[in-house]
């Protein structure tokens, strides 16, 4: 049985900054080292690899630079901001099933860097499936989620502040968080408001950061997870998702595009665990924008259908809130690296080292894209 058969047992990240000198490939070996050292696994143990069809860094690179064994397994979890739990999930459920012993899934990006970005370029005829959508103005993803941003908006009398209380919820969690690329900067309401509009209703501050740096994490079986130095952060539930008619930004072919892969995730997540949405005690959840927090928190009934933002804006996803939520400051305040930084930190939540500490963590929820095909897991503490 999968339920809590694989832990992740190791962390770690590089520096977070923009334009950093270290290529990709240099990063990815940077956070893997350190999630090694964290764990206490030498790097000829590793015997499975998971990353984003997105990284550019080959598997066979990060294994050669860094001296690993023969590889029983490696796989790439597709749709970009969707991919960090499936590539985990994938590597979890290699190492559960006895096919490989110790796996590695990492995120390096230099995101500062405008060629990284793969809408920043211009085609002189449309073909695939941006055909769709494409012609009637919405060329990048925050055109594609300030769309569906403006019917929810519609739908459940949802105000800009609302939608602010995120972006601020999160830099109150970066301000505590040393490495943090918004540690120091502060934000205002005042300064949300009257901030440059990207794609109406969505602000500057709605948008995920430019940064660069790398991540990693160590996934080993409940035996072994026991015997390490760290707490474990057990994989209780994982699940993948993707809703009929959908296309990678948004499901505009739908019966409603609000109802996203994430309920689809949601569904079959629930489905696995031994708890509900009830005893999450705090979520990490995809923020490339800020109306994701949104969309994903109603989607895997952490709230009720259309009470997100109310809920976040009278402070429930603050420290002292009912749900603390993205507590480093997440892609919109710590570091965009398409959410690895999430799950490492969803693993610090477990193990009690945090900037920004919950206590008595039992669960701990992560999320990607709710946007895109997706994933979502639950980590339990022991």
């Amino acid at each position: 049985m999968f339920k809590d058969s694989t832990a992740i047992v190791g962390i770690g990240q590089t520096q977070f900054a923009k334009l950093l000198p270290q290529t990709e490939l240099e990063l990815a070996c940077t956070a893997i080292k350190i999630a090694l050292e964290d764990a206490g696994i030498h790097p000829s143990e590793v015997d499975a690899l998971g990353s984003y069809t997105f990284e550019h860094t080959p598997d066979y690179e990060v294994a050669r630079n860094l001296g690993f064994g023969e590889l029983h397994f490696f796989s790439q979890s597709p749709h970009g901001g969707g991919a960090g739990c499936g590539a985990i999930g994938q590597v979890a459920l290699a190492i559960g099933a006895g096919v490989a012993q110790v796996g590695v899934v990492w995120r390096s990006r230099k995101r500062s860097e405008r060629s990284s970005r793969v809408w920043a370029g211009v085609q002189a005829r449309i073909d695939d499936h941006w055909k769709y959508s494409r012609p009637s103005g919405l060329v990048r993803p925050v055109d594609e989620v300030a769309i569906l941003m403006r019917r929810y908006m519609y739908e459940f009398n949802v105000t800009r502040e609302q939608l602010g209380a995120v972006a601020l919820a999160q830099r109150e969690y970066a301000h505590r968080n040393p490495v943090a690329f918004m540690q120091s900067r502060t934000l205002t309401m005042e300064q949300y408001i009257n901030a440059r509009m990207i794609s109406d209703p969505l602000c500057l501050f709605d948008n995920c950061l430019e940064t660069d740096g790398a991540a990693a994490v160590i996934i080993v079986n409940r035996e072994r997870a026991r015997s390490l130095r760290h707490l474990p952060a057990f994989i209780h539930a994982f699940s993948q998702g993707m809703s009929r008619e959908h296309q990678v930004m948004a499901d505009f072919h739908g019966v409603n595009p609000l109802l996203s892969s994430s309920y689809v995730t949601a569904a079959n997540l629930w489905r696995q665990a031994d708890c509900g949405p009830n005893d999450v005690d705090v979520a990490q959840i995809y923020d490339a924008f800020s109306p994701l927090v949104l969309f994903s928190l109603e989607a895997y009934g952490l709230c009720p259908r259309g009470t997100a933002a109310q809920f976040v804006h009278d402070g429930g996803t603050r420290i002292d809130g009912r749900l603390p939520v993205n507590t480093s400051g997440g892609s919109l305040s710590e570091v965009y690296l398409h959410g690895m930084n999430l799950i490492t930190e969803a693993v610090r939540q477990i193990r009690g080292t945090s900037t920004a500490q919950v206590s008595e963590v039992e669960f701990s929820f992560v999320s990607t894209c709710d946007s895109t095909p997706n994933g979502a897991l639950l980590l339990r503490r022991a």
